[in-house]
Order: C-alpha cells, then structure tokens, then sequence
C-alpha cells in the first residue's frame, strides 16, 4: 500500500500533535497530501437561565481556521502538500465521510482527545478503526504510554 491522500484529523491536543508528526513522515516517505481536518462539536447543552455564554459558530470557524494555519508551519510541511479543511458536526461521521468522499486512503490520528463526546461516548478514534473505509493508524501520546 502506497498511500496517496492522509486525512490526518485533528482536535489540536498533545495526541494530535503526535499524529501530525507521523502524518507528515509518511507524507514524506511516500509523497502523499495531507489533509488536515478538524471538526467542530457544536455545543450540545446550553442553558441561558443559568447565565452561561455561547459562542457563534462564526467564533469557532475563526478559531478553527487560525489553529489549523498555524498547526503545521512552512518548514514542517515542507515537500508536502497540505489542505486545511474543517466542519461543523458529529466527529466520527464527518471524519469518515471526508474520508470517503474525498478518496483518503489513509486515515493517521491520536488515540487520546479533548472532546467531551470522547469521554461520554467512547473513543472517537476507536470507532473511526471499527468503520473506516481505508487503514487507520491511530498514535497513542508518549504522555499515555507506560
């Protein structure tokens, strides 16, 4: 397997980070893109009696935008192509329809996130192994290692 097109998603925490770091020696090693994808969790609780602050969407796009420009500098990505795409939804199923959708044929990715669904729902890197299309290599923090 020669991968072409890596879907490296990203919820910019230390697992992230790792992942991208992989991401981009395979890129490399192979002279594949990158995408680097990055989902947006819309709030799910909001309760304005209690005084409690909702952002726009318009503020998370901002951020999203900002983090992901900044997420691989010019000279990590260097002799690689690399496309910064994010979207607003659940993260397994916006992940695994980019990736299906956008012929990725392989998915690079941390084991351990930020999201509040990853730890109510389970791991979202785990259900993306259990139905992805094309290879997963999912790259646990040295953090979390023993």
């Amino acid at each position: 397997m020669k991968p072409t097109h890596i879907l490296v998603p990203t919820d910019f925490s230390d697992s992230s980070r790792e992942a991208t770091d992989y991401a981009l020696e395979f890129a490399r090693s192979f002279g594949a893109s990158i995408t680097l994808f990055h989902v947006i969790e819309d709030p799910v609780v909001y309760i304005p009696a209690l005084g409690g602050y909702l952002p726009k969407p318009r503020d998370f796009e901002d951020f999203s935008d900002a983090a992901l420009a900044e997420w691989i500098t010019a000279e990590d990505s260097q002799g690689v192509t690399i496309k910064r795409e994010w979207e607003h939804g659940h993260p397994v199923s916006r992940i695994l329809n980019y990736a299906t959708q956008h012929g990725c044929d392989l998915i690079v990715m941390g084991t351990h996130g930020r999201g509040v669904l990853d730890l109510l729902m389970g791991s979202i890197a785990e259900r993306v192994v259990r139905t992805s299309n094309c290879p997963v290599l999912t790259v646990r923090p040295k953090s979390a290692q023993q």
